[in-house]
């Protein structure tokens, strides 16, 4: 279980939550929601302890899983079933064990003997931990989220951004903690994954607080939605599941706003009467009552709830350029022994939409990296055509520099922009005031989804290449990267599980990894970019 106790957050001189009170049980699944910047990813970290309130206190009882938002890859040379292990401490003694099977094998009498008086002595430890049932367990679960035997054998360094996260997800799920604190789950998972998790988290015991732009998911899992009003400051908490909670705030707007209207009503009767009373000198007394009786109806009831901001996104006009910007020739890439693609061709025209596909661990976000220049490839090359000017959104946020502030981001991308122009854009991404002065590395995922998407916005790109950039973001939110989507007038290559994203792209043609085939689109594909 987890307390807080009049717990206030703050970020600079903005004040992110007022001292707030309440607990997570055994049973409770709750809901974080908000809009993007709120304080969500903040408050789940200072509930797992990454960082301390700025008032109040925070106890817990019992173990705590955290799923950061932004994963923490951990040692890259690590095997990725040890890591999924080691949130019960059996991955050292297996890797012991590992070495004393390797002992027992050698021809050297002494190493052999070492091997075999050692054995059985870490088998015993391994059996109390939990043993051959828990390895299992970690291997159903690993499974269920789309990571098989020769993803888990596998370093953390061989691995796709978005099988990481899923190695971390299964760490956190295997670890057997009484209450979990999740944070945006169903990022990177496939259509099946998803469902997998959705009737896993429905059924969990323990404590749960989840973040997530997946609606279903919430309707599926939860019993309790906090709502983190970002105006105010402040979580209205309804003990309620997910569509009772959507209708109980609609009634609650009604409501308002006719308390609202009632109460105006009866003020402007008082004030009309206050005010031809106060021309008398002896009915001055009764006037002033009246007029202060028609303030203090007015501040007696609550007002509507501010409309939560949403940033305004337009891709830039692109550039102008040849009639095939960038094309890619021959593109191979492996890591160690596992080719992950081969003979990738890829003829980009301008104001051609491509849309990627394949299954986790495919190549998809490699495929990106290599075409926007971030990474090379074994084989093949990138050849830029006249004029090519490339915008790169990446999932992990890898263009934005973590040690630097918000501004100072914006600034790189488009050196050419005044400060005043900087900040221009910044406060239309809602970076405004001391938030763009904000180190990026304390940023949400949604916050960082912003700046990234606004760092493309002044860079006049005629090739978008996007990775995921729907991630993170609020619905109304994703409805504005949409809508830029449709209007943007240059190349797009994207990789996305989202649906509703290759809806607005109306995409022209398909390539298909790892094999590297290309298609022209058609609707038979839309039904696989959730699987994929």
């Amino acid at each position: 279980m987890i307390n807080a106790s009049q717990v206030e957050l703050r970020v600079g001189a903005r004040t992110l939550l007022h001292p707030t009170s309440f607990q997570i049980a055994a049973g409770d699944r709750i809901g974080l929601v908000g809009r993007n910047g709120a304080g969500k990813t903040t408050l789940t970290k200072t509930l797992a302890g990454d960082t301390q309130p700025t008032a109040g206190t925070i106890s817990s009882r019992g173990s705590v899983g955290y799923l950061p938002q932004d994963s923490r890859h951990g040692e890259l040379a690590e095997l990725a079933m040890s890591r999924v292990l080691s949130a019960r401490g059996l991955d050292a003694i297996t890797a012991k064990m590992r070495q004393a099977e390797a002992d027992m094998a050698s021809t050297d009498e002494a190493v052999h003997e070492r091997g075999m008086e050692r054995y059985p002595k870490l088998e015993a430890r391994f059996v109390a931990a939990g043993g051959y049932a828990a390895e299992s367990e970690a291997q159903r679960i690993a499974a269920n989220l789309g990571l098989d035997e020769s993803v888990l054998s596998k370093p953390m360094s061989a691995l796709s951004g978005g099988q990481r996260r899923r190695v971390d997800l299964a760490r956190i799920l295997f670890s057997g903690a009484e209450t979990l604190l999740l944070d945006e789950p169903t990022n990177h998972l496939d259509h099946d994954s998803i469902l997998w998790l959705r009737d896993y988290l429905k059924t969990y015991s323990g404590g749960l607080v989840v973040i997530s732009h997946d609606v279903d998911l919430l309707r599926v899992v939860v019993n309790k939605v906090y709502h983190l009003d970002a105006n105010r400051g402040e979580i209205d908490q309804y003990n309620l599941g997910w569509d009772l909670y959507l209708k109980q705030r609609e009634q609650d707007e009604r409501r308002r706003r006719k308390e609202r209207q009632n109460a105006e009503k009866k003020a402007a009767v008082l004030t009309a009467q206050g005010e031809k009373m106060r021309a008398k000198a002896s009915k001055a007394v009764a006037a002033q009552q009246m007029l202060r009786r028609a303030e203090q109806l007015r501040s007696s009831v609550e007002g509507e709830r501010a409309q939560d901001k949403v940033a305004k996104l337009r891709f830039p006009k692109p550039a102008p350029c040849g009639r095939t910007p960038m094309t890619a020739e021959h593109l191979s890439k492996s890591y160690g022994s596992m080719e992950v693609f081969a003979g990738v061709d890829l003829a980009i025209d301008r104001g051609s939409r491509v849309v990627i596909l394949g299954l986790n661990g495919a190549g998809k976000t490699t495929l990106l990296r290599i075409l926007a220049g971030v990474q090379e490839p074994d084989t093949g090359k990138v050849v830029p055509g006249h004029g090519l000017k490339i915008g790169y959104y990446a999932q992990e946020h890898e263009t934005l520099d973590p040690d630097v502030t918000v501004v100072e981001n914006l600034r790189h991308a488009a050196p050419d922009l005044t400060d005043t122009e900087v900040r221009s854009v910044l406060g239309s991404f809602l970076f405004s005031g001391d938030d763009a002065d904000k180190p990026t590395h304390v940023l949400s995922g949604g916050e960082k989804t912003r700046l990234a998407l606004a760092t493309l916005v002044v860079s006049a790109a005629n090739v978008l290449l996007l990775d995921e950039p729907t991630n993170n973001l609020d619905p109304a939110s994703r409805a504005e990267i949409l809508g830029a989507l449709k209007s943007y007038e240059g190349s797009v290559v994207m990789v996305t599980h989202d649906v509703g994203a290759v809806d607005a792209l109306d995409p022209e043609r398909v390539l298909l990894l790892p094999d590297g085939d290309e298609d022209l689109w058609n609707e038979d594909y839309r039904d696989l970019v959730a699987l994929a």
